[in-house]
């Protein structure tokens, strides 16, 4: 497996990640969580270092698949994850609120850290910017984080150009996060042009 270091950051990781979504949310019913577990490992042997979950899949059932098929691999892996919803009770406690609130981001930091049975989270995506919270907040919060040795590096998802350059500004960006096939190409005209001269990488899904 070809691994890759995102920039000019020390995070390294394997050409190919491995999104765990699937496995307990969003695609039908969950899979079997050992034989979840098990796919989690063997992709492991075979080289993956780099997986990818958030707080809002299941919710939190994904966090802690992926901390409990991990467990064994601590400092071999990279875990992304991702906060940036909450429960709305207006619509019967589903997860589709937005709050990008500096409190809340550290509280979800804390569990997040819990389910996923580690330290320190390697790579924390802000999951869909937050309109009604100032860009420059957010990333402060994170900047608390990783000075506070809880979060190592930070990434923003579905970002546009403005945000990205107003989010460096305050805490560096090590991964760009956004949807990207032969149907949605609009982040070739400016996302992916905007991180050479001022961002440390990109990843894409």
């Amino acid at each position: 497996m070809q691994k890759r270091k995102l920039g000019k950051s020390n995070l390294e990781v394997s050409a190919i990640g491995l999104g765990c979504m699937g496995m307990s949310f969003g695609y039908g019913p969950a899979g079997d969580k050992q034989e979840m577990i098990s796919l989690i490992r063997a992709a492991v042997e075979r080289g993956v270092t780099f997986f990818d979950t958030a707080e809002v899949y299941g919710p939190f059932t994904n966090e802690e698949l992926v901390g409990e098929a991990l467990a064994p691999f601590r400092g071999k892996v990279v875990i992304a994850t991702k906060f940036g919803w909450e429960a709305n009770p207006a619509d019967g406690g589903k997860w589709n609120s937005l709050n990008s609130r500096p409190e809340h981001i550290k509280r979800v930091a804390e569990a997040s850290l819990k389910r996923l049975k580690v330290d320190a989270i390697d790579l924390f995506y802000q999951h869909l910017v937050d309109l009604n919270v100032p860009i420059e907040e957010v990333a402060g919060a994170v900047k608390q984080l990783i000075q506070q040795g809880k979060v190592k590096h930070f990434g923003l998802s579905e970002a546009g150009a403005q945000t990205i350059r107003r989010t460096h500004g305050v805490q560096p960006v090590t991964a760009l996060q956004s949807e990207y096939s032969l149907w949605p190409r609009q982040p070739e005209e400016v996302v992916f042009l905007t991180p050479r001269h001022r961002m440390e990488s990109l990843t894409y899904h």
